[in-house]
Parts: C-alpha cells; structure tokens; sequence
C-alpha cells in the first residue's frame, strides 16, 4: 500500500477535528468534564473528536483496527492499525492553556509506518512515514546536537499513588543543576515532536499509554533521534514509559533517568 497518499487523506480528517476542538475551547462548562482517573480528565469535545477520526480514517483503509484513548476497543490482531489521541494535553485544553494537539499514528502488523501530530492551537503539522524521514509543517526537521549542559528536558509527571516520587524528584534536580533547565509542557505527543525538531534536547515520562506516544516516536527517530524505554529497550508503547532525546545527549540522559528508576 502506498502511505504517501493515506498520509495526504488522513490530515484531511485531522485538520477538520483540530477546527472542531478549536471552536470549542470557550465551551466546556465544569458539567461537561468526568474524571476518570485521578487528575485524567475528558469532557465531550475529547469524545466528539475521537468519533470524527475513527469515522474519518475508517473510509481510508476499510479494514484497519482502532486503538483509541476513549473507546479503547482493542484490535490490534488487525493487519492495520490507527492508534488516536483525539486530544493529547486535555487538561490543557480544560484550563484555556493554548498547547494540545491531536495525535495520529498507523500501524501495519504492529509496526509504526506512520505519525501526525497537530498542534490545535499554532496549527503545527509534525508527519514521518516509516523510512522518510520526519517533517514539520513540509520542512524536514532533525534532531539538535547541543551538548548535554545546553539542552532543555521535558517530562510529565505520574498521577499514581504508587510511583516514587522522590526518586522522580531527584532526576529533576539534575536537570536543574547540569542542564539549560526542564519544561513540563502537558502533551506527551508535543514534547516527543519538540524533540524531533530541537527545541528539546530529551524528553521522558512514565504511566503513558500507546496512544500518547505512538505517532510522536516514529518522529522522533525519523528525525535521527533515539526512542526507548527507561532500560533502553523498545517496550515504550505499551510499557507505560518512555525516553526520547538526541543521539548526542542520549546515554547522558538515560544514565540519570536509570540511577533512579527501575521498570517496579
């Protein structure tokens, strides 16, 4: 199957719903938020977008399978795979904090052939297919190589009873006294693109599922990054932790992030 015309069909259907999301960024009332999960929040237009995609991206491959963050109906047995984010950053979104974005990836036979991620708000286009490199907005776009002390580190912070903090908080520390600083933006898809453009030196965060990062990691190592799980392995989609950073600063990054903490 040719992807290049699916990616051309599916930013069709995602621009449509990143119009929608927009138009609705004044509306959410409290009414219209649930928590599903403690600080997991999802109101309507979350919902309402996820249904425009699966029934958009559903007349491009007629028989792909859907992993969605709201409907969650596994499929993955399926030859092609979408896996949607209709609205990563939603407490962003919620809070009128202009930085969210719609997250797109494909799969054929569980591999990630393709990724977009629109930001909603600049209307940023991030797109890779699988051995064509990374673009952002129709440039091509790489990773930086500044060194380790002049990088910016992204991360998000686990809503989990269960999970060491104090380990995390440490880790943190580092960044603050060894590099240019770290950022919390609230998107795990955006921080993964803002690594795979160098805005961004590394970004890591643990408790994601698939549909956070899916579409983000293929860009990152489409733009010549490196993207793995916290013990280097290749258990970050559905091993609910990830590390994405530059082949220049990697082992740096990973080396303080695997002093702290383990996969228990």
């Amino acid at each position: 199957m040719d992807i290049d015309p699916i990616l051309q069909d599916a930013l069709l259907t995602i621009r449509s719903v990143s119009d929608f999301i927009a138009s609705h960024v004044d509306k959410v009332s409290t009414n219209d938020i649930e928590e599903k999960e403690m600080n997991s929040l999802v109101s309507f237009v979350d919902k309402e977008a996820e249904h425009q995609l699966v029934n958009g991206l559903s007349k491009l491959i007629s028989s792909a399978g859907f992993i969605t963050e709201e409907d969650t109906e596994d499929q993955k047995g399926k030859e092609y795979t979408w896996i949607i984010d209709p609205l990563d950053g939603t407490t962003n979104f919620l809070n009128k904090v202009p930085h969210f974005a719609i997250s797109v990836a494909l799969q054929r036979h569980g591999v990630t052939i393709l990724g977009v991620v629109k930001e909603v708000n600049s209307g940023e286009e991030w797109t890779a297919i699988q051995n064509q490199g990374a673009y952002l907005n129709g440039a091509k776009i790489s990773v930086n190589s500044k060194p380790f002390n002049d990088i910016l580190v992204a991360t998000g912070f686990p809503y989990s009873n269960e999970f060491d903090y104090d380990a995390y908080f440490k880790i943190l520390k580092h960044w603050l006294t060894h590099t240019r600083g770290m950022r919390r933006l609230g998107s795990a898809a955006l921080d993964l693109c803002y690594v795979a453009c160098g805005r961004l030196g590394a970004y890591y965060e643990a408790t994601l599922n698939a549909w956070d990062v899916a579409a983000g990691a293929l860009i990152v190592k489409e733009a010549g990054g490196i993207v793995s799980d916290f013990m280097e392995g290749d258990d970050y989609l559905y091993g609910r932790e990830i590390l994405a950073a530059s082949p220049t600063v990697y082992s740096d990054v990973h080396a303080v992030i695997a002093s702290h903490l383990t996969k228990n």
